[in-house]
Parts: C-alpha cells; structure tokens; sequence
C-alpha cells in the first residue's frame, strides 16, 4: 500500500475520532477487477472499513471512478443497503467505505440447507434498487453506457462471447457470419421493452453480502439504466452459485409477486423479454470468464465455464425459437464434443 495512501486513511481516522495510531490492515480479494482492496481495523475500535485504490492510468477508469462515487452516493441516499463512501479522493483513485462483512451470498448459499429465505430477502432488495435507484439518477453519471441497448448487447456480450470464449478460449474460428442472424435478433427481442430501471448488470453472488440479517450490494460502478429482467437473470443463472431449476423458479416467481397491482402491467412485457435477457446475461459471463482464464491469467474463473455453457445450453433449447436456431446448433455442437457419455460436462 502506498504511503500516500495509507496517511490518507489515518487522516480520515483521525479526523472522524476512528482510531488511527494503531491499525491492522488486510488485503482483500477483488476477483475480476484491477482494484485493490483492504480491510482497515482501528484496534481501539470495534469498527472496520474498507479502503479501495483505482488508480486512474486510462480515461475509462477515470470514469468508472466517477460513477462509483456518484451512482453509490445516490444509490446509498435512496437508502438502498450499498455501502457509504466515507471519503474518495478522485485525482489518485483512493476510497474509504463501509465495511459490509466478509460473507458474499455465494458462501451463505454454499452453507444453506434451504436458500430460498435469503434469495427472497435478496431478490426484495433488487427491486428496490431498481425501482428508487432509478428515480433521480442522472444518465450523466455513468461509466461505459448511458443505458443498456443494442450496442451494449452487441459489443459487449454476443460479440464478446464469440471473440472470448470461441476464438480466444476454444480456439475455434474467428469469423462467423453465421451468428450475425441469431446476435440481432437476440438483440431485437431483449430490447423490445425498453422502460428504464436502473440496471446494476453484475447482480451476482459474489457481489451481495450478508452480515447477519443485513444484506450489502457492492461493485455498483457499471450501473445505468436498463430493463428488469436482467439483473434478475444475472441472479438466477449465475454459476458462482449454481441454484438447482426448482430453486431458480420459486425465486422468479416470488420476484413477479413483487410487481403487485402497480406493476400489473409489466408482467406480460416482462415474462417475454426475460428470456432474451438471460441469454444475453450468458453470453456476457462465458465471454468474461474465458477472457479473465485467457487473457488475464486468472485461471480459477475456468472451472464456471462448463456450468454456464450448460446454462446456455439449457435456456437454447428451452426457449424453442428458430430465430436461434444457428446459435443452438453451435452450442449443441460444443456440449456434445466436450461431454462425456456419462455426467456433466468436463473442465473445458
């Protein structure tokens, strides 16, 4: 940690009477992302945080960095259970917050007989973020994208699926003209309602914490807005946690009740689009987790590709629509040269 950094920190102690003459510091895993984070333990004081350094080499993490303060200062003012940014200095990257626990809904899940009650409480907290998180945000304040549309679909997800996973991890060909077809007309379908909510789009497990009865949203900065479903979906098929069918239904559709008679009128909308959505959502994960295996090196992201190749394998051919069919015939393609006789698929 810089030391620069680190007076930073203690001035913020110090001048909110947290303790700051003696101090454990501990790194803190940060998964797919380049930030670094560390938990700051005053020992004279109960009270943790969590300080987090991005600095700011490109433009684009400039930005990201200006969303993060802006969406989660919102977001936290709407009394959404992100956590409050106690001090950011946005020249060097450097943030201090509250500390949501070091418990994520992936190992809760992973130590749960029965996840539905925490899945509710959890999906609960998700419509309230997208419903208040979105009155009032102001498109400006976003990183990549003012909201979620076609070229996000396109450039960021169908088409990472094929340059990540197909050329890069697979090491299959690096045109496919074939797949331009199914891309637009995925593409078409999840855009066809287009209402805006406020889109966190990487409502996983790994990015919910859980502290007692308290449930923690974190990694907020790719937010914009966007349509309903697809947080859900990010929820409900993330390989991280891996929800059996049954599990995935009862948390959807205890999602629906919460539309109540206000929202009646979304339900139709809604049940059309999802589906296109979770597609979507799918293609983004194998294409982020073959590029962090690949590219970056971080090869413990390898062992969630077979379940999400089987996911998308799964929501294919459940949604029967010829409009994929060239997308389906190459996935099936894929399950069946890596699947054994016997069992599920194997490391890729």
């Amino acid at each position: 940690m810089h030391r620069d950094f680190v007076e930073f920190i203690r001035n913020f102690l110090k001048e909110s009477n947290a303790g700051a003459e003696q101090v454990d510091v501990h790194p803190m895993q940060g998964d797919g992302s380049k930030r670094l984070f560390w938990r700051i333990l005053p020992r004279d004081r109960g009270t943790s945080f969590v300080a987090m350094a991005n600095p700011p080499t490109d433009s684009l993490t400039k930005r990201e960095n200006f969303s993060y303060v802006m969406i989660g200062s919102h977001l936290y003012g709407k009394g959404i259970p992100v956590p409050k940014i106690f001090r950011s200095d946005l020249d060097k990257g450097w943030f201090l917050m509250e500390d949501l626990g070091n418990t994520n809904l992936q190992e809760k899940v992973s130590s749960s007989k029965d996840p539905m009650p925490i899945y509710k409480r959890v999906v609960e907290e998700l419509f309230r973020l997208q419903t208040e998180g979105a009155r009032g945000l102001n498109p400006a304040w976003c990183c990549q994208t003012q909201s979620y549309d076609r070229m996000v679909m396109r450039r960021y997800e169908s088409d990472y699926f094929r340059d990540a996973f197909l050329y890069d991890f697979l090491g299959l060909k690096k045109e496919w003209p074939e797949l331009e077809a199914p891309f637009n007309h995925l593409a078409e379908k999840a855009s066809l309602w287009n209402r805006p909510f406020f889109l966190h789009r990487d409502f996983q497990s790994r990015n919910i914490m859980i502290a007692g009865e308290r449930i923690g949203i974190i990694d907020w900065q790719g937010g914009r807005l966007g349509p309903l479903g697809y947080d859900l979906a990010s929820l409900l098929i993330d390989p991280y946690a891996s929800l059996p069918s049954r599990t995935r239904d009862e948390v959807y559709h205890h999602y629906l009740s919460l539309f109540g008679e206000d929202g009646k009128d979304w339900l139709e909308p809604f049940e059309k689009q999802f589906p296109y959505l979770a597609i979507q959502r799918n293609l983004q994960i194998l294409g982020a987790f073959s590029f962090l295996s690949k590219k970056m090196k971080k090869s413990y992201f390898e062992k969630y590709i077979p379940p999400g190749l089987e996911t998308l394998h799964h929501l294919l051919h459940r949604m029967e629509d010829p409009g994929l069919s060239p997308l389906l015939d190459l996935v099936d393609g894929i399950v069946q040269a890596k699947k054994p006789r016997h069992g599920r698929l194997p490391a890729l």
